[in-house]
C-alpha cells in the first residue's frame, strides 16, 4: 500500500534508481574487504534501518548484523549539534572490520562521533557506508568510504530518512521543497 506523496516533494532519486545504488555500494563493499574477514554491519537507526536491510542482503558473503540509535536532530529538520547514543552495539568488535551504514551524512557530527567511538573499542577497521553524502553541510571531517550519491544541500525524506518521524516508508527519495520549511 502506497499513500499519498505530498504536491511539495519531487522525486530526486526513484526506488529503481536506489536499488542500483545499493547493489554499486554492496559490490565495492565486497571488492573492498578480503575473503573469510569478519564484518559487522551496525545500522545507525533509526534513518539507516531499510538501507541496511537492502544493503546486507545485496552483500555476496555472511555478515554479523548489529545496530546503534543515535540522535542529534529531534524533531527539526537542523542537527543541535550534541550527539547522544541512545543504543549501543551488543557485538564484541575487537578484531572484526566493522562497517557503518547510514542512510545520509550531513554534519558529520554524528557519525564522526560513532566512528571514534567505535574505533577505540579495537576494531580492525571502521569503515562508512552512506546511501547519501550531503558534502555541502560538513562541518566535521567525516568522508564515507562507499557512497551511492553526492546529493545538493536540499532536505530529503523517503527509504528511511524522515521529516518529524514522518515518510520514512516512502519508496523512493524526495526533496522538499524549500519554500515548504520556511
Amino acid at each position: 500500500m502506497t499513500y499519498k506523496i505530498p504536491e511539495n516533494f519531487e522525486v530526486l532519486y526513484s526506488k529503481e534508481q536506489i536499488h542500483e545504488m545499493v547493489l554499486q555500494i554492496a559490490k565495492k563493499i565486497d571488492d573492498a574487504y578480503p575473503e573469510g574477514e569478519e564484518i559487522v554491519c551496525v545500522g545507525v537507526l533509526k534513518g539507516a534501518w531499510i538501507f541496511h536491510s537492502d544493503l546486507v542482503r545485496a552483500l555476496s558473503r555472511d555478515v554479523q548484523i548489529d545496530f546503534m540509535r543515535a540522535a542529534s536532530y529531534g524533531h527539526g529538520t537542523e542537527s543541535s549539534g550534541v550527539v547522544r547514543i541512545l543504543k549501543d552495539i551488543e557485538t564484541d568488535i575487537r578484531g572484526k572490520h566493522v562497517l557503518l551504514v547510514e542512510e545520509i551524512v550531513d554534519s558529520g557530527r554524528t557519525l564522526s562521533f560513532i566512528k571514534e567511538r567505535l574505533r577505540a573499542s579495537e576494531a580492525k577497521s571502521v569503515r562508512i557506508a552512506a546511501l547519501l553524502d550531503k558534502k555541502e553541510r560538513r562541518e566535521v571531517p567525516c568522508d564515507p568510504e562507499f557512497v551511492g550519491a553526492v546529493v545538493p544541500n536540499h532536505f530529503v525524506v523517503g527509504y528511511g530518512l524522515d521529516w518529524g518521524e514522518k515518510y520514512r516508508t516512502l519508496e523512493s527519495i524526495y526533496m522538499v521543497k524549500d519554500e515548504v520549511l520556511r
